[in-house]
């Protein structure tokens, strides 16, 4: 069974950063496509950062050169790590894996999800 928990979401000033982090199991990692999402309530969700199996990255532009996202084989982990916070970056983030895909991340359906991790940033 696909299990997937966030950590480390939190609250920070505008232009600070924080790092979340996605455990991974119940699946051969490393071999599909992972990725981020936020939601803000009344609003759809929606990706942030996806990463595929060869390590290729892709963002959504509102955040390209501000988020990295990471991912390591050997802790079965994803990674965020988000710098230059805005206030319009506060938002629920979860962690998604998709295990009928392993690239062109970005473009694809999700359909195991994490519980969440809450980002507060205030200006």
């Amino acid at each position: 069974q696909v299990h997937l928990v966030e950590f480390g979401g939190g609250s920070a000033q505008s232009g600070g950063s924080l790092k979340l982090s996605c455990a991974a199991s119940g699946y051969p990692f490393g071999t599909y496509c992972m990725a981020w999402f936020r939601q803000v309530p009344g609003k759809e969700r929606e990706i942030v950062a996806a990463i595929d199996f060869d390590d290729t990255t892709s963002y959504e532009n509102s955040v390209k050169g501000r988020f990295t996202i990471a991912q390591d084989n050997a802790k079965n982990a994803i990674y965020l790590e988000m710098n230059s916070l805005k206030p319009e970056d506060t938002a629920m983030y979860y962690c998604a894996a998709d295990l009928d895909n392993k690239e062109w991340c970005f473009l694809h359906e999700y359909d195991h999800w994490g519980q969440g991790t809450q980002v507060t940033v205030s200006s």
